[in-house]
């Protein structure tokens, strides 16, 4: 397990303005850090605006209170895989693109994303890339036996590990958790 101990946004200014928002996690281990840019953000409220829903209506969704929901989408806290994927599901939005990595809204052939089938990619996008557990594990700044419980389909990667997998890769986010068979890599 990897527990989120607190969370930190880094905001990036040019001449005054914002122009990014980092956000720094801290793992259970204060001395692992991981920085992931979050381009979902904005990519959340829009969706949420296009289909004429409010917070409160996708708390509703996603089954949690609208002031948690909200820290999701201003970025102070970031959307667990669990929320993720039931909102992917119930606007039918790919995951790739709620998580900004794609402009293709939806694909064909959508499927339930699936523990087992998830873990067996992951194993097979660690071994294509020649990365070993410990290897992965390094790069994403958590233990291998995390990587390990994935693996075997206990549970989905979290929300920060599929994204740092998916940014580095060009490898799709559906693909990964089993939604899609195709495609598996993202155009670069």
């Amino acid at each position: 397990y990897i527990f989120i101990i607190n969370l930190d946004i880094l905001k990036v200014k040019k001449n005054n303005t914002i122009v990014s928002d980092i956000f720094i996690v801290n793992f259970y281990n204060e001395k692992i850090k991981s920085v992931i840019k979050v381009e979902y953000i904005e990519v959340l409220r829009s969706i949420r605006e296009k289909n004429s829903l409010t917070q409160e209506d996708v708390s509703s969704i996603l089954n949690i209170d609208r002031r948690t929901y909200n820290h999701y989408e201003i970025g102070e806290k970031i959307l667990p895989i669990k929320h993720l994927i039931k909102l992917s599901d119930y606007l039918n939005y790919s995951v790739d693109y709620i998580l900004g990595l794609t402009i293709l809204k939806q694909y064909n052939s959508v499927k339930n994303a699936n523990k087992e089938i998830s873990g067996q990619r992951l194993r097979e996008f660690r071994r294509e890339n020649k990365l070993t557990q410990v290897k992965l594990a390094d790069i994403l700044n958590t233990t291998f036996s995390s990587i390990a419980f994935n693996e075997k389909g206990r549970n989905f990667i979290a929300t920060p590990f599929l994204y740092t997998i998916c940014k580095k890769y060009h490898i799709s986010a559906d693909y990964l958790l089993g939604k899609i068979d195709e495609p598996k890599y993202l155009d670069k």
